[in-house]
């Protein structure tokens, strides 16, 4: 009993824990890096994407995707998906002329497409505006999931149903239509690149043309309503020729692969970086 080893009983007692501490306090090694991947991808995922040229490409890449849509969907419905300026106009037509309803235009479908775009851009504006996540990679990502879902959602009903403008299986065509375009619309607007609207071009072509700068070397502003105004005519253009090759359906198709290529694109967007002084107030903490 008196020939207790000095040595290990300097071990064993050696601070202020015991052994008993010291295996309760101990974490297992596997735990903490899958923790900490887990905590760095969400954080990732509510990153605010950077406005950067990679973005306006991707802006650039849905107003192509537009064009297709409003390619055909004039044709087909008597109407525009997303050019709300000239279903106003058509809107209000109708009510003075109400006999050529069926004839220039139908009323239901211009009705519809525009209360279905003014509803979604709404939405997902003023859910921006609460949770402050206008452009929250998770956020753009869920957003442009939705969009690409009702644009194929509309090819699938166009070619199990087919055209036919009385059909009720049309006017929700129309409305996932115009409801996709209406909440695309909104994101130009998050990133402050007004000049990429990705829908309307009456505004676009304006300010082209009054821009003092229009003719200077460096004017990032007027390349991009030139690559915008550009982008929405070839995309109109392809949708034209799809439409007279294969069929509307088709056309909407590429439509929505546009969408989901930059719905994918959303995850490798450059975020925005944290200011050094609020990463070493985070680590003091």
């Amino acid at each position: 009993m008196g020939n207790q080893d000095p040595q290990s009983s300097a071990t064993s007692i050696s601070g202020d824990e015991s052994p008993q501490d010291l295996a309760r306090d101990a974490k297992p090694p596997s735990q903490t890096p899958a923790r900490s991947s887990c905590s760095k991808s969400w954080a990732y995922l509510n990153q605010p994407i950077r406005p950067s040229l990679f973005v306006e490409m991707q802006l650039l890449l849905l107003t192509f995707s537009v064009g297709l849509q409003d390619a055909i969907s004039f044709y087909d419905f008597n109407c525009f998906a997303s050019n709300q300026t000239g279903n106003t106009v058509l809107l209000v037509i109708s009510a003075v002329l109400p006999e050529m309803n069926g004839h220039l235009f139908d009323t239901p479908n211009t009705g519809v497409a525009l209360g279905f775009f003014l509803g979604a851009a709404y939405l997902t504006g003023q859910i921006a505006n609460i949770l402050s996540c206008g452009r929250n990679r998770l956020f753009l990502v869920i957003c442009n999931l939705l969009q690409t879902l009702l644009v194929f959602g509309a090819a699938i009903m166009q070619y199990t149903n087919g055209v036919n403008r009385a059909n009720s299986h049309t006017l929700l065509a129309i409305g996932m239509l115009a409801a996709a375009a209406g909440s695309q619309v909104v994101q130009s607007r998050s990133f402050k690149m007004t000049e990429i609207s990705t829908a309307m071009a009456t505004a676009a072509w304006v300010d082209l043309l009054v821009d003092k700068n229009l003719f200077k070397r460096e004017n990032r502003a007027r390349n991009r309503r030139a690559g915008f105004l550009v982008t929405l005519a070839l995309g109109t253009l392809v949708g034209g020729f799809v439409f007279k090759k294969v069929g509307s359906p088709a056309a909407l198709v590429i439509s929505g692969a546009g969408k989901g290529l930059v719905t994918l694109l959303w995850l490798f967007a450059e975020g925005e970086r944290e200011e050094k002084g609020d990463e070493e107030k985070g680590q003091g903490a």
